[in-house]
């Protein structure tokens, strides 16, 4: 069983994916002879040809609608974006066409939409954005955001599987930072069900993507507190039932994320759990979140506006506390 990293198990989930279906073909800007902006694509052109590996022009709304075009005839294109900020650029072919094409005639597009996603690597606001919940506001595309080398190849599979698009998140700071064994061949994981990553009794850590990792920092300085960490892995459709059962058991809940405040999931986890859960509930539900700003490229300033582990660890006490 191999130990590879976060940017190496999504590799090998495109590569797997590819060498089982021969209608799964890539397609981003500078994915064959460079592989990639962070080298997820090495050695694909190599093996899979430019027909299955096409590098595109500097136009975002273009090669999407292309993507589109071709997963209308049979094909299921993976779509790279260098930075997953740039998917703006083709929020119209994404929203408007793919996301609407069920509903709209009863044509499937089966497109995954990929890229690195989130702050922490002294990037700047052009290319350190948390961007779901733009897309888990436009129903007819799911929204994934892995936190572990097996959970992102099992899932990167289910997108490219799905009769639907899918978004697929990839955190930057996570790719050469994580190691763990995944088996090759390993299977697809299903999309929508959350995991917990670690039992307890006493609050309910809702979190996703890095921060997932930033709360088992926090959890190691709060022995303590017994903390059950859910990991959401998909933003949309949520995990609704994880959440709310794990609430009825703590009867305490706050949710880390790295996306801004106003309109992020926490707010939506809030009020499921104040439908659902209400009854149970011992303390206010807490969010932890980056404040309504741009990522500063400062480094000093971008470790202010991203939730720290102590930020996590002082929320975690003070609801414990109630």
């Amino acid at each position: 069983m191999p130990e590879v990293t976060f940017l190496d198990a999504i590799s090998r989930g495109l590569w797997e994916e590819m060498e089982a279906d021969k209608s799964v073909f890539l397609m981003g800007e500078d994915i064959g002879i460079y592989g990639g902006a962070f080298k997820v694509t090495k050695g694909f052109l190599e093996k899979f040809g430019p027909d299955r590996v096409v590098d595109a022009t500097l136009s975002e709304e273009g090669f999407v609608g292309a993507a589109i075009g071709a997963s209308y005839v049979g094909l299921r294109p993976v779509v790279e974006f260098q930075f997953i900020d740039f998917i703006a650029c083709a929020f119209d072919q994404i929203v408007n066409v793919a996301a609407t094409s069920r509903y709209r005639w009863g044509r499937p597009a089966p497109v995954t939409f990929r890229g690195p996603w989130g702050g922490g690597g002294r990037a700047g606001m052009f290319h350190s954005r948390n961007i779901e919940m733009w897309f888990a506001h436009s129903p007819g595309i799911k929204v994934v955001a892995p936190s572990t080398p097996s959970d992102a190849k099992g899932l990167l599979k289910s997108c490219i599987r799905d009769n639907d698009p899918c978004l697929f998140l990839e955190h930057k700071y996570l790719y050469r930072r994580l190691k763990e064994d995944v088996p090759d061949g390993s299977p697809a994981i299903p999309i929508g069900k959350a995991k917990v990553v670690r039992g307890g009794g006493q609050i309910t850590i809702v979190s996703y993507g890095m921060m997932v990792h930033r709360c088992l920092e926090a959890m190691a300085r709060m022995p303590e507190i017994s903390a059950e960490l859910i990991d959401l892995r998909t933003i949309y459709p949520l995990d609704r039932e994880a959440v709310v059962e794990s609430v009825k058991k703590t009867s305490k809940v706050m949710i880390v994320h790295e996306d801004t405040r106003t309109g992020g999931i926490a707010g939506e986890i809030a009020a499921v759990v104040n439908e659902e859960a209400f009854e149970h509930l011992d303390g206010p539900i807490v969010r932890v979140t980056s404040p309504d700003v741009p990522i500063p490229f400062a480094p000093t300033l971008e470790d202010a506006v991203l939730p720290g582990v102590a930020d996590i660890v002082e929320a975690a006490r003070r609801l414990a506390a109630y």
